[in-house]
């Protein structure tokens, strides 16, 4: 089985916005949302497993090593909202190799990614984080100019526009909206950011001399 784009989303922000609050660590939004569903550009590249080298948690801790060098407690929450990939979404819904390369054994519940239950916990972890972003101003923040809004452009390309055309796996109707939702803050957000190179800086008014 494969997996939605909008759950990976909602519980790569949520996890990483905690681990951010335990830490004190401020989170990059649109880094935590391109993290959360980065393993799954594995379904554009041939020849590769999905659910395979991709998804492993051990080669994500290792890819992360120098980064916690450098960077120490504050790399936490993107290393939560990439790991959460693999063992919370794929794990639920599918067989995914947690430990490749020590051993390419799936991991799994094997539930029905297109069951109703599966559905429901997707667009409950939505709304639950399009309300605590409204809550932490974080969606405000995605649309104000930021030089980092444009890496939304990894998951919007990979992931939501291939889904919402049915490519590599088909959105059910029901999730069509969250995914129609997420399309629209990312462009949005890029946009912003795209306007904000391009537009000439106001001078500032010089003061009235008095006589």
């Amino acid at each position: 089985m494969k997996s939605y784009a909008v759950g990976h989303f909602a519980l790569g922000y949520l996890s990483a916005k905690l681990i951010g609050h335990i830490t004190k660590t401020r989170v990059n939004v649109p880094i935590v949302l391109t993290l959360s569903v980065i393993p799954d550009i594995d379904l554009l590249i041939p020849l590769v497993e999905h659910r395979g080298p991709f998804h492993s948690v051990l080669m994500a801790i290792i890819m992360f090593i120098p980064v916690f060098v450098l960077f120490r407690k504050s790399v936490l929450p993107y290393l939560i909202a990439l790991i959460q990939h693999s063992i919370i979404g794929d794990f639920l819904t599918g067989d995914v190799q947690l430990f490749w390369p020590l051993t390419s054994k799936p991991y799994g519940t094997g539930m029905d990614i297109r069951s109703l239950t599966n559905i429901t916990i997707e667009w409950t972890t939505f709304t639950i984080m399009l309300f605590a972003m409204l809550k932490t101003k974080d969606l405000q923040s995605l649309l104000k100019p930021n030089n980092l809004n444009m890496v939304l452009i990894i998951p919007t390309l990979t992931v939501l526009l291939p889904s919402l055309f049915a490519f590599p796996l088909k959105v059910p109707t029901a999730l069509i909206i969250p995914h129609l939702i997420m399309l629209t803050i990312f462009l949005a957000s890029m946009l912003t950011d795209i306007k904000s190179i391009f537009q000439t800086p106001k001078q500032p008014k010089k003061p009235v001399q008095s006589q």
